[in-house]
């Protein structure tokens, strides 16, 4: 929930004029990030998955990383197309996801995801650093925005290859959909 509530937080901070507006984003961003890692030792170290959790988790993330990356396409940070490929990678998953635990599958996340989620937060926040007129600033950037991607499309690969037998699955008996 923490998460979840420090979204428009964020989005404020980005786009406010106020002095360090752009810090305050980055902190606002960071600690909800920070929940997400803690949210994820915290269960796991006492063996504590509930419902709401499972629901509520991936959809803060993906309210998270979409709106500092619609953020970043409007501060002229971040291309729109690259905002695009992430996102649309994380409905993709989503709904393989959602297709596998209907036939009672669990898709736990690979190294590769926990890399893409690592790799989107330090470019989302790399992105967000004033930079001014650091020589540096964009080959940097730059370098952050192809991480996030390559983490990106190679994880959306991985689930892929992982839940094709899922997909090709005989649709269920009197399923008006197969």
């Amino acid at each position: 929930m923490v998460r979840i509530l420090l979204v428009p937080v964020f989005v404020v901070f980005v786009f406010s004029n106020i002095h360090y507006g752009a810090a305050w984003a980055i902190a606002a961003f960071s600690i909800a990030s920070i929940t997400d890692i803690l949210d994820g030792y915290v269960a796991r170290s006492r063996n504590q998955v509930t419902t709401i959790g499972k629901v509520l988790d991936p959809v803060a993330d993906k309210m998270l990383i979409s709106a500092a990356l619609i953020s970043l396409v409007g501060l002229d940070q971040l291309a729109a197309w690259v905002a695009m490929v992430i996102i649309a990678r994380e409905f993709a998953v989503s709904a393989l996801r959602m297709v596998a635990v209907d036939q009672g599958v669990i898709i736990p996340a690979s190294n590769l995801a926990k890399g893409k989620t690592i790799s989107q937060i330090v470019a989302i926040i790399i992105l967000l650093w004033p930079h001014g007129d650091l020589w540096f600033g964009p080959l940097v950037q730059g370098i952050a925005i192809a991480v996030m991607l390559a983490y990106t499309l190679l994880s959306a690969i991985q689930y892929a290859i992982r839940s094709g037998d899922l997909l090709r699955a005989p649709p269920v008996s009197g399923d008006p959909a197969g």
